[in-house]
């Protein structure tokens, strides 16, 4: 079941996030492997939307926001355009469109920025905008400050937090067909509000000793490999890179609760659109191919209509023969 796990560091100004998605995100590659249209992405699309879904999870559980967080990848390489949407709940779906051919072991630049072009976009879409209101939308190049590519998607985000949120952040990422995880650790105030109230922190040093703490923490969540972060279990995990550490966690966020896959389509939503579009335009469609097709642009969920499931589309409920099976 895929988790989300919270944490502070006891009387230091660091707090940190664990995410495995596991059931969630076989579902987000299930549903487009199975796409007759499409079929499943090349690995190296796959790993880098694995990464993108965690760390949207990441993102999203860090802040107290009532909407969607919307991580968007795009630029001029064979990857069009990547995109990861985390509800406030934790819903989450994921989708890619890749233009050209992949090669195995593709970095970030070769990607999506091969001509400089490539763009990390992060949308806050509010759940009720007032009158007026606006998404929030930071965007930050593929490059670093210097205008060096960015390697990683982790890369990317780190860079990002620092010039739109000035908050010092760490990430490790990684994905393959079973496991899409991360790990942030993030740098807070020694004081005030940002600080977590749940922390025992009374220290005055916030200079180079609360300096020292998160350099010390960044260090140990760097040494934590890929092969580690998909395999190890959450408390395996956060005891062997922490132990020394004053750890504090929070119950993890599972199940209900916890990240699992949502995407807004639906059987129901497709037989409306096709209700729209009137009886002699659909079994046009019917007498061209044989049945109707349509598959999401999002997670390429497919919704077949036969010839006898459009006759009920257009045939009143009173003059419906019950379906097998139905109780009467």
């Amino acid at each position: 079941m895929s988790e989300l796990h919270k944490f502070i560091f006891d009387g230091l100004p660091v707090r940190g996030q664990l995410v495995r998605l596991t059931d969630a995100w076989q579902e987000v590659l299930r549903r487009r492997a199975a796409n007759t249209q499409t079929g499943a992405w090349p690995p190296v699309v796959a790993e880098m939307l694995g990464e993108m879904a965690a760390a949207t999870v990441l993102m999203q559980g860090n802040i107290k926001f009532d909407g969607a967080l919307i991580m968007q990848i795009f630029g001029d390489g064979p990857l069009k355009l990547a995109v990861a949407e985390v509800q406030p709940d934790l819903r989450l779906r994921a989708t890619a469109s890749v233009v050209q051919s992949v090669t195995p072991g593709m970095a970030l630049p070769e990607l999506v920025n091969r001509h400089g072009r490539g763009r990390c976009a992060i949308t806050l879409d509010p759940r009720r905008r007032r009158e007026g209101q606006q998404a929030y939308q930071g965007v930050v190049p593929l490059v670093d400050e210097g205008g060096a590519p960015l390697q990683t998607l982790a890369s990317v985000l780190e860079h990002y937090m620092r010039q739109s949120e000035q908050l010092d952040t760490t990430l490790v990422l990684a994905a393959d067909e079973q496991v899409a995880a991360g790990l942030l650790i993030q740098r807070l105030p020694v004081q005030g509000q940002d600080n977590l109230s749940q922390s025992s922190v009374a220290r005055e040093d916030a200079g180079s000793a609360a300096d020292d703490d998160y350099q010390r923490i960044r260090l140990l969540a760097h040494s934590l490999q890929r092969a580690e972060l998909l395999s190890l279990d959450a408390d395996t995990l956060l005891h062997r890179l922490f132990w020394q550490e004053p750890l504090l966690r929070f119950a993890p966020l599972a199940g209900h609760q916890g990240p699992r896959f949502a995407c807004s389509c639906s059987r129901e939503r497709v037989a409306a659109m096709l209700q729209g579009l009137g009886q002699p335009e659909a079994e046009s469609i019917l007498a061209e191919r044989g049945e109707i097709e349509v598959g999401c642009d999002f997670c390429g969920q497919q919704q077949r209509f036969d010839a006898v499931d459009v006759a009920r589309l257009f045939t009143p409920a009173a003059q419906q023969s019950p379906q097998p099976g139905s109780v009467q």
